[in-house]
Parts: C-alpha cells; sequence; structure tokens
C-alpha cells in the first residue's frame, strides 16, 4: 500500500493550499451556534472545533468532496493522514470527536440520512497522569511571590508593584481553589461573595460551583484591589487589562509564572497554571479529602476525571516504598 500523500505543512497542523471554502464554512456555523446555546461551549472549545472541521474539510477538498457528502471511509483516510504526521492519538480523537459531534448535528437537522463517523474506532489513548509538584515547591513559589509583591516601594515603579500583587494573588487563588486557568484569568469582582470565605465560579457549560477561599488566598485578594489604578478598579474584573478581553490572558499569566518559576529554582517546563491546579487537588487527596469532595471543588462533571489524581497518589506511594524500604530491593537467600 503506498504511503499516503500529505498536504499539512510539515510540522504544522495547517494545510498548504487554501481555506475551506464559504460553502464548507456555512456548514460549520450553525454547528457552533448549536454548541454555544444549547451546551454553553466555552470559546476556546469552539475555537478548537472550528479549527478541526476546517482541517477535515479541507482535506476533504483535495478528494473532490464536501462535508456534507463524506463517507466514513474519508473519515478513515483523514485520520490515517494524521496518523501518518505523527499526531498523538489524543489529538486524532479529538478531531474524531468533533467530526462525530458535527454528523450527528446534520442527522439531527435533518441535513444527512446518517452519521458516518458513528462506525470509526476511537484512537487508543493511554491517559498520561497529571503533572504536580511537592508541597515544598508549591510553597517555595508562594513565599518567592509574597516577597516580591511585599518589597518596599522605593525599590521598584508602582506598576511593578501592582504586578508583583496580581501574580501573588493570582497563585494564591490558584492554589486555594483549584480553578481552571480560564475561570481564574475572567472572574469578575461580583464573584467575591460579600464578607464571606467563598468564590463563585462559572465554570464548563455555563455551571456554577462555590468554592471555599482560605485567609492567604482572601488577604492577598484585597491587597491585590487595594493597589488597582482608578481606572482598573472601575473595572468589572478581578483582573483587569487593556487587552481586548478586558482581563488578563491565560498566556500572560503562564509567562509570569514561568519567570517565577525560573526565580526560584524550578524548572520552567514544570510549572504551569494547570499543574497548580493539580497540585491543588492531589495535595488535598494526600491529606483524606473526600473524592466527591474534590470533584465538586474541581468543577468535573464525572467522577471518573477526578480519580486520575488516586492513581497519582498510588504511583507516588509504591515509588516511596520502592526507593525508601529498607527490604524494597533485598533478595531472599534460596530455600
Amino acid at each position: 500500500m503506498k504511503p499516503m500523500k500529505t498536504h499539512f505543512a510539515k510540522g504544522s497542523n495547517t494545510r498548504r493550499h487554501s481555506s475551506p471554502s464559504p460553502q464548507h464554512i456555512h456548514s460549520i456555523e450553525p454547528f457552533l451556534e448549536m454548541l454555544s446555546v444549547e451546551t454553553g461551549a466555552a470559546q476556546n472549545t469552539l475555537e478548537a472545533y472550528a479549527h478541526d472541521l476546517q482541517q477535515f474539510a479541507s482535506y476533504l477538498r483535495t478528494k473532490g468532496r464536501d462535508l456534507h457528502d463524506a463517507t466514513a471511509d474519508d473519515i478513515r483516510g483523514f485520520l490515517a493522514e494524521l496518523l501518518a504526521l505523527g499526531l498523538k492519538p489524543s489529538s486524532r480523537a479529538r478531531r474524531l470527536s468533533a467530526i462525530r459531534q458535527f454528523y450527528k448535528f446534520l442527522f439531527g437537522e435533518g441535513l444527512r440520512e446518517d452519521n458516518p463517523a458513528l462506525e470509526i474506532d476511537t484512537p487508543k489513548t493511554q491517559r498520561p497522569l497529571p503533572k504536580i509538584l511537592t508541597l515544598d515547591e508549591v510553597d517555595r513559589l508562594l513565599e518567592t511571590a509574597k516577597q516580591a509583591a511585599s518589597r518596599p516601594a522605593a525599590q521598584r515603579s508602582e506598576h511593578q508593584r501592582r504586578t508583583a500583587l496580581r501574580l501573588y494573588c493570582l497563585l494564591e487563588l490558584l492554589y486555594a481553589t483549584g480553578l481552571r486557568v480560564s475561570e481564574l484569568v475572567s472572574l469578575t469582582k461580583t464573584a467575591l461573595r460579600k464578607d464571606e470565605r467563598v468564590i463563585l465560579v462559572r465554570g464548563k457549560g455555563g455551571r456554577e460551583r462555590i468554592v471555599p477561599l482560605n485567609t492567604a488566598a482572601l488577604d492577598a485578594i484585597h491587597a491585590h484591589l487595594s493597589a488597582l489604578t482608578t481606572k482598573q478598579a472601575a473595572s468589572p474584573w478581578l483582573f483587569p487589562s487593556r487587552g481586548a478581553s478586558g482581563h488578563l490572558t491565560r498566556q500572560r499569566f503562564a509567562q509570569e509564572l514561568k519567570a517565577l518559576a525560573a526565580s526560584c529554582g524550578l524548572a520552567p517546563e514544570r510549572v504551569s497554571p494547570h499543574v497548580l491546579r493539580h497540585a491543588f487537588a492531589s495535595h488535598l487527596l494526600e491529606r483524606g479529602a473526600d473524592l466527591r469532595a474534590v470533584q465538586q471543588l474541581l468543577g468535573h462533571s464525572d467522577i471518573s476525571t477526578t480519580q486520575i489524581y488516586t492513581h497519582v497518589l498510588e504511583t507516588r506511594l509504591r515509588d516511596l516504598v520502592q526507593n525508601h524500604h529498607p527490604l524494597a530491593n533485598h533478595k531472599p537467600d534460596p530455600l
């Protein structure tokens, strides 16, 4: 069997040829509107689905076909091309998920008589264990950020002071609550419940949950808010910014966090907002927290998603015994 000719630019997920035709795009737009209205899909999710479907539409064009007349063999061919390009099973599975839901939508709207993706097997994936930081490493991050936020005013500009207070507040809040980074940076000031040690979070699918705050997080929030400029204080966002969204971006927070990690001797590639979310969950479970409670705090709709942290603990305990038990590597004498 001859190897399939690739239509993607090497080292990229984009194709060399032109973007999908308006006919393709017009097929996708109603589907995205449905996801937004009926399931409350986040903007990041909608953009990912749009990208995946436009990629599939471009593949179909090279075969002289269209989204509306694609077959199961077309989908298999698309997945085979992604495999040849070296995409991981998880990436191929995500694209297949988008295609399945798209054709489910077309079938439900009477625009197709079948869903050609139903008979396609999902690429097998081995779910990786979350990367986490130790309690000492998290303490080091928090202490370094706190010291930077507490530096005398004479040693830095007012802008630097506000930035340091914001970063410290973000870290304390993230580690206290385990919020998703998108939930964290888009918090509004009204999310803070007056005279209460809790915060109201709007998560995936528009689902709301209440998450408790500790004293350190509350103090960091108050210090951050007190340092805002008059214009920033008038913003509805807890972490206002001059960008298009009006609030701090995920990317900017990640950049500042990696710089902080480097300053306190941690490898920047090991540290991200999502890693701190993992640390929040893992450290709670290590100290005996109920799995259902952690599920609620994280905003997981399915407890199986939360259970991945129990596997992390099992692995760490096994390594602990293997590395430190006096008889771990002892070979018994033959009888």
